[in-house]
């Protein structure tokens, strides 16, 4: 796929690589930006926002909740074990089914009404569920109900955000746009630790304060989030595909820093508009029948349409591999491990871990994703995870930390490795499973499915949290040691997994997925030199032909490829 290089789907003007894209999509600079171009600062910012509201509301509520002052309030201390247990499990599990249902009503609101629209509400929702948590004095009622609502607003962040993303980027860098939102996500996680850790070292955790601050916090992200909307503008091939193309236009050439009729912007939008046409004609045709006539042609596709069938079960995989990797069981143990060789300041070390994985994530999003691609970091994090969960498994099972018995001398040289194996399986984590399923099921999808499919990623996201998340408090008093066994596994069938049955997306134009998944689904580590030889990028558009004439032309390679793959599959078969 070009080696360790960004790869253009064609001749792309330095224009496109502009600062513009870059700064709305890290959001640092978003209100200094509606000083310099007033009204026109509205594509990206907002879904980075999203991003930090998901990662800090997913980070402070573990340990808010476990503090005395939360659980007197609530009234959960005077519960008996078991029912003070499955309370605080409770609060954890309605937030997952809430973000579940989130993301599936996110489906039909940006199928309808685009994608500015259902990132309004859902600021608004999110708030409304923060301040029910805030204002939750004595009534657990009132907390739960916060939980469910802000979850509700969580789960449409993801279906929206990567899908919106993922459109307004160039496919050079589209790996690194999109990965921004696991970056805000990992940044939000880090600020929810840090404000717990001051709160714990330089205030009484036994007063309300201590827990009504952090829930307080969550609004400034949501506030902001909220102010962002009224500046957003919407999706270029969302107005492309409900006819709105002066519109299109105007956002498409604001975005790239080119005038509408440049030789890259008539491209662009003549590539959209002839694969709209040919997606029309499949399942029934999409303007058949509204919403019902949409799911029946969708349903249809995704059954009948392998290449189809093959995005949708490699979304599945990830996602689920992704929850299953091992996270879940080293934040529960890491402070126990901490703790065992004499770390006084265990919540320090832990955020030393957190801080790592958002470097980690910042790094690889930043500079190396759309230079090494997708398959190759998977590949690299899935074995170094295994590698690392199996040491920390069998330590686990030598040294007894949680026995609360001092260790022996070799036992703490053993412990001192695995801080090293923890913090080494933070940063290969960060290269893989953290957020490459976000960036691959954003760009795999025709347009026509792209607002159905990023609900159903968000919702194979949420669910495999929630089974990995409940599985894991079973499985923690069942298995002990053999849980890391256990995720090394799932580590190792990840690998497996990734090497023969994902492609590499690097650099390949989004109107051109049809090509890379048609055919037999096996063997995807020589895919993309099969569909496009000789090095696996899409050849460059004739610049005698004009963009409609380019996109025809794109169609027409995609359906002999598809055709010839099949054939060569029925023959394999």
């Amino acid at each position: 796929m070009g080696g360790f290089q960004i790869v253009e789907d064609r001749p792309t003007p330095k224009a496109v690589y502009n600062a513009r894209i870059y700064t709305l999509a890290l959001v640092c600079c978003t209100f200094g930006l509606a000083q310099k171009y007033p009204l026109k600062h509205e594509l990206t910012p907002p879904p980075a926002f999203g991003a930090l509201t998901f990662g800090y509301d997913g980070a402070f509520v573990g340990t808010t909740i476990a503090r005395k002052s939360f659980q007197d309030a609530h009234g959960i201390t005077q519960m008996s074990a078991d029912r003070k247990r499955q309370t605080i499990s409770n609060l954890t599990s309605v937030y997952l089914s809430g973000a579940f249902f989130g993301a599936l009503f996110a489906w039909p609101a940006m199928e309808t009404l685009g994608r500015r629209f259902p990132l309004q509400v859902a600021a608004v929702v999110f708030n409304v569920g923060a301040i029910l948590m805030f204002a939750s004095d004595h009534s657990l009622a009132m907390q739960y109900a916060g939980r469910v609502i802000t979850g509700l607003a969580v789960g449409c962040f993801t279906a929206v955000i990567p899908t919106f993303i993922s459109e307004l980027s160039p496919p050079a860098i589209r790996g690194q746009l999109t990965g921004f939102f696991e970056i805000m996500y990992q940044a939000g996680a880090l600020v929810g630790f840090w404000i717990n850790f001051g709160i714990n070292t330089h205030m009484d955790v036994t007063s309300t304060k201590s827990w009504k601050i952090p829930m307080a916090i969550q609004l400034i992200p949501g506030g902001l989030l909220g102010i962002g909307t009224f500046f957003l503008k919407e999706s270029p091939a969302f107005l492309l595909r409900k006819g709105r193309d002066e519109e299109a236009l105007a956002i498409l050439t604001w975005i790239r820093k080119l005038p509408s009729d440049s030789q890259y912007i008539q491209e662009e939008v003549g590539m959209v508009r002839s694969v709209m046409r040919e997606e029309a004609t499949l399942g029934g045709g999409k303007g058949q029948g509204g919403i019902m006539g949409y799911l029946r042609g969708a349903f249809g596709e995704i059954i009948h349409v392998k290449s189809t069938r093959h995005r949708i079960i490699v979304t599945f995989f990830m996602f689920l591999f992704q929850n299953f990797s091992g996270a879940v069981v080293i934040n529960y143990y890491s402070p126990t491990i901490f703790k065992s060789i004499g770390i006084s300041n265990v919540a320090l070390y832990t955020g030393i871990y957190g801080l790592i994985k958002a470097v980690g994530s910042f790094i690889f999003f930043l500079f190396i994703v759309d230079r090494s691609g997708r398959r190759k970091p998977w590949l690299i994090s899935a074995a170094a995870c295994t590698l690392c969960l199996i040491y920390l498994g069998v330590f686990v099972k030598i040294a007894h930390p949680t026995d609360g018995v001092p260790l022996s001398k070799s036992s703490k040289a053993g412990a001192n490795a695995a801080i090293f194996f923890i913090m080494t399986y933070s940063m290969f984590w960060s290269f893989g499973g953290n957020g490459l399923p976000w960036i691959v099921s954003s760009e795999i999808f025709p347009i026509r499915l792209r607002s159905l499919t990023g609900s159903f990623a968000a919702m194979c996201q949420w669910l495999a949290s929630f089974a990995s998340t409940m599985a894991a408090l079973d499985l923690q008093l069942k298995l002990k040691w053999g849980l890391f066994i256990f995720f090394a596994g799932c580590c190792f069938a990840t690998f497996v997994f990734t090497y023969f049955w994902v492609p590499d997306t690097k650099g390949i134009p989004i109107e051109c997925m049809d090509a890379l998944f048609a055919g037999p689904s096996r063997h995807m580590q020589f895919r993309q030199k099969k569909v496009f030889p000789p090095d696996g990028i899409p050849p460059y558009p004739d610049r005698a032909l004009n963009s409609l004439s380019y996109a025809s032309s794109l169609q027409k390679q995609h359906t002999e490829v598809s055709e010839h793959e099949s054939k060569v599959g029925a023959e394999i078969a």
